[in-house]
């Protein structure tokens, strides 16, 4: 549709004064969805209409989502009758006309829930992506297919107009409710005028330049042709190519070995590799990485696959990742990084004299903080019920940090300062001998049963996060450490170690493995 028959859909459905306008607008905490059916309203009130808005609060998917809902009526039609409009609380499925979408998952949620008719509603969405509780706890990929939520609201509604509000707003130095609002005059469904709506938000006074300049970027957007370009997936995103140079000396010998040891197809995946432990330890770490990834290369070279090392791929990224392992110095450290504080700031988009406040939640079990201390005094600690009763009562109420203080920032750097002394602490020593025992069984499959060998390493996808989440991973990656040794030298042994990894990745809970489990006769060691 173009944008002269937007605007004439738009001029004709304010004529169609018997009929209220519906709008739905579907936001999350924190995205100004009350803001834009403020404006909303007041655009109509201002412009002979009118308006209610009702607000449904859902529950917490991401920050807590909110339906909001707004009827509009023109105020002649209503006194030239001599009634009083009553209108509806909620929106009604299949009698929306206009649906706004502060996210691309929440423009799905509008289609299943109804609102979204094809003959009536014009969808607009932001394509960005704010990702669900479900889509982060979730063992494997759990991101939701946002192509397939684009390509349904092309179907499904009378026209669809989306664009990265997120990206506009804060490129122009503002929030996402303005180009959300920017977006709806630049769609031509209601029949006001574009000064209308900037002197809506001029009325507001709050912030009006930055919101002029991400509305009339998102009008723009708008009235022009909108490209469908694919949803950002975190999980497919391919490590960078090995530098031709390092920045120090001590990192340049990690290069060079790379570049002499290994076949180019690595090289990148072991340059994300030593970029990682780099930054999570030091360069000596960085070497042992390399020595455990040879290993493994070298039974590469022996099944002969040099040239096409899958193990030694697989092992580049997999070792990496198991030695990089999530402990409270981690945390601490990823907390308190300035980037991350320029990140929050650019989300909240915060102008550049805002003090912008963050509230740090720890809740660390006594297991966690015993296996922070040196192996000895961690293993006596353990070993003390007198003690462990005393710090369990010490750490139930958790801890709250505010990262933004002084006293906030000391306290983080003081735990991510706790680096050096990291490889005499007790975790450290369980996490090392429990890799050892995973590249030991590698070794072993390798040798026997190439392809199981490369299942076997896939297998540390499992283990992630800290806590609870790194308690439920590690027991999955254990049991299915043990149906590989019951697997070794069965035939299509790697298929079906790899049924059972997609398993233990479908669900949290475990119940797809049990069920994957029991269907191949394995019994528990």
């Amino acid at each position: 549709m173009s944008s002269a028959q937007s605007l004439a859909s738009g001029l004709a459905r304010g004529a169609d004064a018997a009929r209220p306008i519906t709008i739905a607008v579907l936001a999350m905490g924190g995205q100004g969805g009350g803001v834009l059916v403020d404006w909303i309203v007041d655009l109509a009130e201002r412009n002979g209409y009118l308006a209610q808005s009702t607000s449904v609060p859902g529950v917490a998917q991401r920050t807590g989502a909110t339906i909001y809902y707004v009827e509009l009526l023109a105020r002649a039609h209503a006194e030239a009758r001599g009634l009083q409009p009553v209108f509806a609380l909620m929106p009604v499925p299949g009698e929306v006309d206009i649906v706004i979408a502060a996210e691309l998952m929440e423009a799905g949620r509008a289609m299943q829930r109804g609102l979204v008719n094809p003959a009536r509603t014009t969808l607009i969405a932001s394509s960005h992506r704010e990702f669900a509780t479900l889509e982060k706890v979730a063992p494997g990929n759990g991101v939701a297919d946002g192509a397939a939520v684009l390509e349904a609201a092309s179907r499904h509604a009378r026209r669809f107009l989306h664009e990265d509000m997120q990206r506009l707003a804060r490129s122009h130095g503002s929030v996402i409710s303005a180009a959300l609002f920017g977006a709806l005059a630049g769609a031509g469904e209601l029949p006001f005028s574009d000064a209308a709506y900037e002197d809506t938000i001029r009325r507001a006074g709050v912030s009006v330049e930055a919101s002029l300049r991400a509305w009339r970027a998102a009008f723009e957007a708008m009235r022009s042709p909108i490209r469908s370009e694919p949803v950002f997936d975190p999980m497919q995103t391919e490590p960078l190519p090995l530098p031709a140079r390092a920045a120090s000396e001590a990192v340049e010998a990690l290069r060079a070995r790379v570049v002499g040891e290994f076949p180019a197809a690595a090289h990148p995946m072991l340059g994300a590799g030593l970029q990682r432990l780099l930054e999570y330890q030091d360069c000596d770490y960085a070497g042992e990485y390399l020595d455990r990834v040879s290993r493994i290369h070298r039974l590469s070279q022996d099944a002969g696959r040099a040239q096409a090392p899958l193990a030694t791929l697989e092992a580049a990224r997999w070792i990496a990742v198991a030695m990089s392992y999530d402990d409270i110095i981690r945390v601490a450290d990823l907390k308190s990084r300035p980037e991350r504080f320029e990140r929050i700031r650019a989300e909240v988009g915060a102008e550049a004299n805002a003090v912008v406040g963050t509230l740090e939640y720890f809740h660390p079990r006594v297991d966690e903080v015993c296996s922070l201390l040196p192996r000895s005094l961690g293993l006596r600690l353990e070993a003390s019920a007198a003690l462990r009763a005393r710090l369990e009562r010490w750490l139930a109420q958790g801890r709250r940090v505010r990262s933004h203080t002084l006293t906030g920032q000391v306290m983080l750097h003081a735990l991510a300062g706790l680096r050096r002394w990291r490889r005499g602490s007790l975790r450290h020593h369980r996490e090392q001998a429990h890799l050892e025992r995973w590249l030991g069984l590698v070794t072993e499959a390798l040798q026997v049963d190439y392809d199981l060998g490369v299942e076997v390493l896939r297998c540390r996808r499992l283990i992630k996060g800290y806590s609870d989440t790194h308690t439920r991973g590690l027991g999955k990656f254990d049991r299915l450490m043990a149906a590989a040794r019951q697997l070794l030298g069965q035939p299509d042994a790697a298929r079906r170690l790899a049924a059972l990894r997609e398993a233990a990745l479908a669900d949290a809970q475990g119940r797809a493995l049990e069920q994957q489990w029991q269907s191949m006769g394995l019994t528990r060691e």
